[in-house]
């Protein structure tokens, strides 16, 4: 297996870089999704990195697109674009927007306003059906982004038309925007509400690269596999962990080297 957990510490110091010389947001919810990025784009999905449009590959979603510093971050690991690149994010005329953009190689499609990722990823799970291709579509949604009808809607598309080469991912991280989720507007109970839209639901710690691996790889045959990945808002930075500031807020100089600092102390 490869090491995830390296390819995890280099995507959690690139994307902090990044948002901090672009002064930009969402650090904490790039971090909290880190781990998934990491297993999904070091040891499962099938990409190749010579070329990124190859018709056999698997696809990835960010429906969460503010995100997207992992995703930027994970690119460069795979060699599909380079360092060099992270050093441009936010800068006009970059390609690495603040929210996920198509422009960039390996990204399949632009995301930012929340609930538009997974109707788009069930749409193409049934065109791959219908073709009879054999790659698999991972979609990876906030716990947030649960508060928008179209994912329901798409669920119960996905459903009907028994989509087993769909992933959903939820980051469930247990804050959005300004606060926590239970109270701007509780989802729970979550799972039994994937399970009766259809899904096969499995739980996950987030952060578990076994976990995390052990899940996307079992086998379902015929529905959609819904993923809930209990995470922490911020993880890997302990004055961000469960901060719902670090949503907006940016590292200044001294945080960032503590940040850093930290990462290097922590992971191998």
């Amino acid at each position: 297996m490869i090491n995830t957990e390296k390819i995890a510490k280099n995507i959690r110091i690139n994307s902090l870089k990044m948002v901090h010389k672009a002064k930009a947001s969402h650090i904490g919810s790039a971090l909290s999704i880190v781990d998934i990025v990491a297993v999904l784009y070091g040891d499962v999905m099938k990409i190749n990195s010579e070329n990124p449009k190859d018709e056999y590959r698997d696809r990835f979603i960010l429906s969460k697109g503010h995100a997207c510093v992992a995703v930027y971050a994970a690119l460069a690991e795979l060699n599909i674009i380079p360092f060099s690149d992270l050093e441009t994010y936010g800068d006009n005329f970059s390609w690495l927007m603040n929210h996920i953009s198509h422009k960039v190689p390996g990204v399949e499609f632009s995301t930012g306003a929340l609930g538009h990722g997974l109707p788009f990823a069930a749409g193409k799970a049934l065109s791959a059906k219908i073709n009879k291709s054999k790659w698999q579509i991972y979609v990876l949604l906030s716990d947030g982004e649960m508060d928008e009808g179209s994912n329901w809607e798409a669920l119960m598309f996905a459903s009907h038309n028994k989509l087993s080469n769909l992933n959903i991912i939820i980051d469930y991280n247990k804050l959005q925007s300004l606060d926590t989720v239970q109270n701007t507007l509780s989802i729970e109970p979550l799972a039994d509400k994937l399970r009766a839209f259809g899904c096969e639901v499995i739980e996950v710690n987030g952060h578990n690269h076994m976990e995390l691996h052990s899940a996307f790889f079992k086998k379902n045959n015929s529905i959609p596999k819904a993923i809930i990945a209990h995470t922490i808002k911020g993880k890997g930075v302990s004055f961000m962990e469960n901060k719902v500031e670090w949503h907006y807020k940016n590292p200044n100089d001294d945080q960032l080297a503590l940040a850093l600092a930290e990462i290097e102390s922590t992971y191998a």
